[in-house]
């Protein structure tokens, strides 16, 4: 495939990228192409050149996916780029590469309350609006307004909150769109509380979380009424290794690269831990990371 790079001079397009240090994981083969506009204007061009049949995935801060060892066909767009945040007649504008934490840290600048919870998302926001990512009891969709979004032809939306079913880790909304910002309303609150609040919240995860190697954060959605954690805790899988992924003995719901891990030996475990889990419970756990690609080393035909 071939693009016409003055196009998007401020943008880049390079052919076989490994994707590992593009993921909180550090793992994943090579994006076939990788794309990295500069700007929302930049990935509109983009999509709108794009041929129908080209392969197509957006990664933002790439903190819950798993991108297999064989790579991504196709193109993979990073939307670290669209980074635009402003208020805009009483809410926030946000474009989908803004990490989650500024989005916290950008409210308490401007007297908002209620987005502190962000802070607790590693990822994108374009990420958070596509999963309804949450944390510390809140979610992202309780305070989404409009979204803007972009079809696979370059044509861009703006849409209400109403055109989209949201629930736990779930977002149902037009086909074949991808998120480019969004417009979000908060309600006027003490700074020094939310800071306060940020501080509370960030200890306690510190706590109860495993920090120093490289992970995803939480691999399943909880199961209705339980904790997919202590499902797999109680099958005895907490410390469990296959290769240098390891299950964490903090807490059972993180999968942990120890260094130089494959992502056939953390797919491997989330595998064990459904199986065991299934077994022991009936419950089938549901991943909450997003697997991309094709196999690596262990995959067989």
């Amino acid at each position: 495939m071939r693009m016409e790079k003055a196009l998007w001079p401020h943008s880049e397009l390079k052919n076989h990228v490994k994707l590992a240090r593009f993921t909180s994981w550090r793992v994943g083969g090579p994006a076939e192409r990788l794309f990295q506009p500069s700007s929302k204007e930049d990935l509109v061009g983009f999509l709108a050149a794009l041929p129908e049949r080209e392969p197509l995935t957006l990664l933002g801060l790439g903190s819950n996916v798993l991108v297999r060892d064989g790579g991504v066909p196709g193109t993979v767009i990073l939307t670290s780029g669209l980074r635009r945040l402003f208020l805009e007649q009483g809410r926030i504008y946000v474009e989908a590469g803004v990490p989650c934490a500024h989005v916290a840290r950008f409210c308490l600048e401007h007297g908002l309350s209620g987005g502190e919870f962000l802070a607790g998302i590693p990822g994108s926001f374009g990420g958070a609006l596509a999963m309804n990512a949450g944390a510390f009891g809140g979610e992202t969709w309780d305070w989404v307004e409009e979204v803007e979004t972009a079809d696979r032809h370059g044509k861009v939306y703006r849409r209400s909150r109403c055109e989209y079913q949201v629930g736990y880790r779930n977002v149902q909304g037009p086909a074949g769109e991808c998120f480019l910002a969004a417009w979000l309303r908060f309600a006027p609150g003490d700074p020094e509380a939310g800071r306060w609040r940020i501080r509370h919240l960030l200890t306690q995860r510190y706590k109860t979380q495993p920090m120093g190697w490289p992970s995803c954060g939480s691999v399943f959605k909880n199961p209705e009424g339980e904790k997919a954690g202590r499902l797999i805790e109680v099958c005895g899988l907490k410390g469990k290794r296959i290769g240098l992924a390891k299950i964490s003995e903090v807490h059972a719901n993180f999968i942990l690269n120890l260094g130089g891990a494959q992502a056939a030996d953390i797919e491997a475990l989330i595998c064990l831990a459904q199986a065991e889990v299934q077994v022991r419970f009936g419950i089938r756990l549901e991943p909450e990371v997003k697997i991309l690609g094709v196999g690596g080393r262990n995959e067989t035909d």
